[in-house]
């Protein structure tokens, strides 16, 4: 049976409205005011019947060319990544310390380890409290309270009878910051700063970021004592429902948090207005014009419904695609009761109802990168594999213990999905012009393109969807998801004659 979500029918011209594409005019203002705030001023966004938008050079770009490094709008660390990476919940770079990271990703993975999968799920929120607070609290101390790391004392002189096995005092003065690794000094991270809200998710790398964060998103989304939320109880149900089914559901709360933030902050300007000018402050209809505003940035996004456009699983068979397709769309719609008993706001009701959220999923599954933030810990490891040998071997009778360890896994990158507003417009092509490439000295969420081979100006910035390198009818069949047939002069050239 199909999900009846009766906000549909009783706002459903204002839905219309709120999904109606923007007019030319409006993209091209709205994306002027963006690239000014973007590190390269030397692109612009055109609207044309063939492509919706598209994204062109103004200025000529040489192979190699840093091309756009677009910020994040709305954007997560996977849930199962958290474990690996402590990262700042809002710019997503490495925070902390090298201690941090290996004694915090030691001890969560022997927590899980002897709770077991569910109960150490369960376990995870105050754990990680207690893996994030604790290197503020050590850092206030000074450098007279940290041991340079000593081999014998830690009981781990023989790393080879001892494999994999780090005593826990260990990993708590590492966390602690009591314990300080040999030239983990070459990787320097910003401090922890906790939530404002004070929940046990969300970790900052700055004050500036914790409140960026707290004003765009945040303050809806806090499960800790100073939420805005309607109730944290509600919110952390929401919260798990998507952990154990797609964490996409997370990123659609954002937007609309983000949207009923700006609603607010945009309201409380046209009352300070009114008051100034003596006038009725009676919001009247006026009311939706300003959620229409707020809701401008999101208005940009390419949409569709989640459930017409996400692609088939190669194990669903075709014949039940329909029965498929029904199965995520009340998926979504329980993820949707689940937020409104959250963060509900009547006068942002069109929000909250299923073809605004599946349609905002939609826009995620059409238009998101992978968010991946290189790990500090890789690079300190690589560091010390490069030392002089008399060097290295002093280090390595310390590190070498932790490496083994860690294993294979040593070097996991921060881990997510984000929604970058300027990349969203690039059209695709399979023999792009640039890519997404995180340089050495990229070390955040934002997206980072460089040109692959020259580009001139006037000419559009391409990038690829999919692996360009796939056989013609493979790359056809995927571009199929995002709704259209690749006319690229590569797919011109390669289409079998009819």
């Amino acid at each position: 049976m199909e999900p009846i979500c009766p906000i549909d029918s009783s706002c459903s011209n204002q839905i219309s409205l709120l999904l109606n594409p923007p007019s030319p005019p409006q993209v091209q203002k709205y994306f002027e005011e963006l690239i000014k705030t973007r590190q390269s001023c030397g692109l612009e966004v055109r609207t044309n019947g063939k492509h919706g938008k598209g994204v062109y050079a103004k200025v000529d770009f040489k192979e190699g060319d840093l091309v756009l490094k677009d910020p994040v709008l709305f954007g997560i660390q996977h849930s199962s990544n958290k474990m690996d990476c402590l990262v700042c919940s809002h710019c997503f770079q490495f925070i902390g310390s090298v201690e941090l990271q290996i004694g915090r990703k030691l001890y969560l993975r022997n927590l899980a380890d002897a709770s077991g999968s569910n109960s150490g799920k369960r376990k995870f929120s105050s754990a990680l409290k207690d893996c994030s607070g604790q290197c503020n609290e050590s850092r206030d101390h000074g450098d007279s309270d940290v041991e340079e790391y000593d081999v014998d004392r830690c009981g781990l002189s023989d790393s080879k009878s001892n494999t994999n096995v780090i005593p826990k005092d260990v990993i708590d003065s590492l966390m602690e910051g009591g314990l300080k690794l040999p030239h983990s000094d070459i990787v320097s991270l910003p401090a922890v700063v906790s939530c404002p809200g004070k929940c046990k998710e969300a970790y900052y790398c700055s004050q500036s970021c914790a409140e960026a964060d707290w004003n765009l998103y945040h303050s809806l989304l806090c499960t800790g004592k100073g939420s805005k939320s309607l109730s944290t109880e509600a919110l952390s149900v929401f919260i798990q429902h998507a952990n154990e089914t797609n964490d996409i559901f997370l990123l659609a709360a954002k937007v609309i948090s983000f949207t009923i933030l700006r609603y607010r902050k945009l309201k409380t300007v046209y009352f300070e207005e009114k008051e100034k000018h003596d006038a009725p402050s009676i919001l009247g209809s006026c009311n939706f014009s300003l959620l229409l505003e707020a809701w401008e940035p999101v208005s940009m996004g390419y949409k569709r419904r989640w459930w017409n456009c996400i692609s088939l699983p190669d194990d669903v068979d075709c014949h039940d695609e329909v029965a498929f397709r029904l199965q995520i769309k009340k998926l979504a719609f329980t993820s949707l009761q689940l937020l409104k008993a959250a963060i509900f706001d009547k006068e942002c009701e069109p929000l909250f109802s299923l073809e605004i959220y599946g349609h905002i999923i939609g826009m995620f599954e059409l238009n998101n990168l992978d968010l991946v933030v290189e790990s500090p810990v890789e690079n300190y490891f690589l560091y010390i594999d490069d030392l002089p040998d008399s060097e290295k071997e002093k280090a390595e009778k310390v590190t070498e213990s932790f490496l083994d360890a860690l294993g294979d896994e040593y070097s996991g990158c921060c881990e997510g999905t984000a929604f970058f507003p300027l990349q969203s417009c690039m059209n695709h092509s399979c023999n792009p012009n640039a890519k997404a490439f995180k340089r050495e000295e990229d070390r955040d969420g934002e997206a980072v393109l460089v040109a692959l081979q020259p580009i001139h100006k006037g000419e559009e910035v391409t990038i690829s969807y999919i692996d360009e390198e796939l056989p013609y009818e493979e790359r056809q069949s995927l571009l199929a998801d995002y709704g259209f047939r690749c006319r690229c002069p590569k797919c011109l050239d390669e289409e079998l004659p009819s």
